[in-house]
């Protein structure tokens, strides 16, 4: 696996429809935006090899990941973040059917 190949380790992941969720232990010698570089990279050319129909679509730029990410480091509240991670497919879910139900707030 790619993470494990920088020495980081996979804790948790949640895939989204739009965005993932990951949890992952990086050694100090990497650093985040590093590691996000080459995920991004390697999965976007695998991603695009396995599915060539995906290069016609305008992603960012014809880039398949967009610039961005979101990082937060973990300290005390690990378990808390672990399960928010893990069940947050289930809680978007939640949340779209409140919101066709009562409109937007």
């Amino acid at each position: 696996m790619l993470v494990e190949w920088q020495s980081c380790e996979l804790i948790e992941m949640n895939i989204q429809i739009d965005h993932i969720h990951l949890i992952i232990s990086i050694p100090p010698k990497i650093s985040v935006s590093q590691l996000m570089g080459i995920l991004k990279g390697k999965t976007a050319i695998k991603i695009f090899k396995s599915y060539p129909q995906l290069k016609k679509k305008p992603y960012w730029g014809n880039h398949f990941w967009s610039r961005g990410y979101c990082v937060d480091t973990i300290g005390l509240d690990e378990d808390k973040i672990k399960k928010y991670v893990i069940f947050q497919e289930k809680q978007e879910r939640i949340e779209e059917q409140q919101s066709l139900e009562f409109g937007p707030l």
